[in-house]
């Protein structure tokens, strides 16, 4: 499996400390969310521009630039809600790589523009990497004719399964989302049955059971439903 992490080109560093107070600033942070980056955020680095002037790739209508930001951790976990935040704040793709005691990971969403109102971002679920040493060897980036282009590939090598012949990263992100969907209702539905002692319902459950299961062997499949799609 190719690796997350990019060796990315000397041209492209930018290595500007972002000082947390800016993306409360510019979100309006709650008391909470400030707490949880206080309490699992050491230092955030603009690490990386990707832009046409520093990877010598054309822009693309959704892609003008990607940023690459590092966050040193207090802790193994960052809630979910910092990142989103972060996201909101910087009106451009941003890929994330979060380091804490001796390991990395690389983390993002699929960003773009909402197509209703531009300057307005669509951030879809989280997809992230497992731990590696934070010493294992960065990978070429990806061949990419754009910046479109690249953002697409670095994405995939997230992705938790394969992406379908034919089939674009949004419908990809849809259909990971969807997988995540039904995973979820699917261990609803077991805590569920692991509950009813009565005969006649979990009958009534196993066969929901058999339906989302299926249902994800055709999602895993590379399968989308026309609903899912259009969402």
């Amino acid at each position: 499996m190719t690796s997350a992490f990019f060796d990315y080109p000397r041209a492209a560093a930018f290595g500007r400390v972002v000082p947390k107070t800016k993306i409360y600033e510019r979100t309006g942070a709650s008391a909470a969310l400030k707490d949880l980056f206080v309490t699992q955020v050491d230092q955030i680095i603009w690490k990386f521009k990707l832009a046409p002037e520093t990877i010598n790739l054309a822009a693309t209508r959704a892609v003008s630039e990607i940023q690459v930001f590092g966050i040193s951790l207090r802790t193994s976990k960052l809630d979910e809600e910092v990142l989103r935040s972060i996201d909101r704040a910087i009106p451009f793709p941003l890929l994330f790589e979060l380091t804490w005691s001796g390991k990395r990971k690389a983390v993002a969403a699929f960003k773009r523009p909402n197509e209703a109102d531009t300057t307005k971002w669509v951030v879809s679920e989280y997809f992230t990497t497992d731990w590696m040493p934070n010493d294992a060897t960065r990978q070429p980036l990806p061949i990419a004719l754009n910046l479109g282009g690249l953002y697409d590939a670095i994405l995939m090598t997230m992705m938790p399964t394969f992406q379908a012949a034919g089939e674009d990263i949004q419908t990809c992100v849809k259909r990971m989302e969807a997988i995540r969907a039904k995973t979820r209702e699917a261990e609803r539905i077991k805590a569920h049955l692991s509950r009813e002692k009565q005969f006649n319902k979990r009958v009534t459950i196993n066969a929901e059971l058999r339906a989302v299961k299926l249902e994800l062997e055709r999602l895993n499949a590379g399968e989308v439903s026309d609903a899912e799609t259009s969402k």
